[in-house]
């Protein structure tokens, strides 16, 4: 328990998904066998810290641009199956339906002081020229829906440099120099604009070090950006962190990454919670709203939860998972996974399954799974301590 601990612990820092009502959660869920409490936990933090070690392609060129024509969505776009199931990471593209993995990132620690901690990420990219992965030199990455262009970070840690990267040439179609340094992006859901987090410092540092590192309880947030990329228009605005868990607040996070990101329709953003809710929402402005209405999400997920017919909805983690009917709540199937992530259809959801008979919750991997569980497909290989990676997926 001391490891899952420690690996809890430190994506909690790198992904702000922190309940508060996780430890009770996971002593609820200890009749679980032969998986055991700590599946819970893991549904939530299947990345485990490594360095990937992966070749690097040649350096991106570079095209000065002041205004910028985005490539066309595939139309239609793709829907068929494609696994890789022989490698971990994956060195093929892994899609099915209406997403793909269109990045995936590693952990790995970096000690900062004797009492102190930092994680980085290793970005590796969809390089639609061989059809797999390229690792690259960003500190962050994230893919627009159609997965033509990403936006990139240039720097070290944190940026002042955002880049947008045509995906099929490798050519960087323009850099836009920021004033306030900013640790994440995220594109829009109609792929034509970008929000950049800013923040004082880097987010995502430790208290102490090894098993003893958890989150030091406050976040150096200090407000975003609204990129439109084929406007040419870049604004900032300021919004400070939610309260750390020492608040009497309702809504708190006391982690230090509080990235910011697009409802479903792109007509407000949205700050992780460490509570339930477990997402505060405001207009492009950052003035508070209230939650949209129809609007349902995985905890910490920046998909939908609901089918794309509207008739069911995910459910929450464990062992096993289940499927709603929207307007009824009737259960219309459930599923031996330990997380539902995202519809691959009105019938199939990509899911984080558990390897083997589900006896190690460490043991795990990305399957496509009907609503009823009966048909099941492997999407990645199985991954474990020694081979840990996290997905993004992205609209095709």
């Amino acid at each position: 328990m001391t490891r899952l601990l420690r690996d809890t612990l430190e994506e909690w820092a790198g992904e702000a998904r922190v309940p508060r009502d996780l430890a009770d959660r996971a002593l609820r869920r200890r009749v679980w066998k032969p998986v055991g409490a700590a599946v819970l936990v893991m549904a939530m933090v299947a990345g485990i810290a490594l360095f990937v070690s992966v070749q690097r392609g040649p350096a991106p060129v570079v095209l000065p641009a002041t205004g910028v024509t985005l490539p066309a969505r595939p139309s239609p776009a793709p829907t068929d199956v494609r696994a890789d199931a022989e490698n971990s990471p994956p060195a093929r593209l892994i899609a099915a339906g209406r997403l793909a993995v269109s990045a995936y990132y590693s952990n790995r620690r970096e000690a900062l002081s004797a009492d102190r901690e930092r994680i980085r990420r290793t970005w590796s990219l969809y390089d639609p020229r061989t059809g797999g992965y390229e690792r690259t030199p960003y500190v962050w990455v994230d893919v627009a829906p159609g997965l033509q262009v990403a936006a990139v970070l240039e720097g070290d840690l944190l940026s002042r440099r955002l880049g947008v990267l045509d995906l099929n040439t490798r050519e960087v179609l323009t850099w836009i120099d920021l004033e306030h340094q900013v640790a994440s992006v995220a594109w829009s859901p109609d792929g034509k604009r970008i929000l950049a987090t800013a923040y004082s410092s880097y987010p995502d540092v430790l208290q102490g070090r090894g098993d003893q590192a958890f989150p030091l309880g406050h976040s150096p947030r200090t407000g975003y950006y609204v990129v439109d990329v084929e406007g040419g228009t870049v604004d900032y605005h300021e919004l400070p962190p939610l309260p750390g868990l020492e608040s009497d607040e309702r809504l708190t996070n006391a982690n230090g990454r509080q990235d910011l990101n697009w409802s479903l329709d792109g007509t407000l953003i949205w700050a992780p919670t460490s509570t339930t809710p477990d997402r505060v929402f405001y207009s492009l402005d950052g003035e508070p709203r209230k939650a949209p209405e129809g609007q349902r999400y995985p905890r910490g997920s920046r998909l939908s939860a609901i089918s794309p017919d509207g008739r069911l909805a995910l459910g929450p983690d464990g062992l096993p998972t289940k499927i709603t009917e929207v307007g009824t709540g009737k259960v219309a199937g459930s599923q031996r996974v330990l997380q539902l992530h995202a519809w691959a259809d009105d019938d199939d959801v990509i899911a984080l399954g558990c390897g083997g008979r589900c006896e190690d919750e460490f043991n795990n991997g990305l399957v496509l799974v009907s609503v009823d569980g009966s048909r099941m497909t492997q999407l990645s290989a199985d991954r474990d301590e020694s081979g840990g990676w996290r997905e993004v997926l992205t609209p095709r």
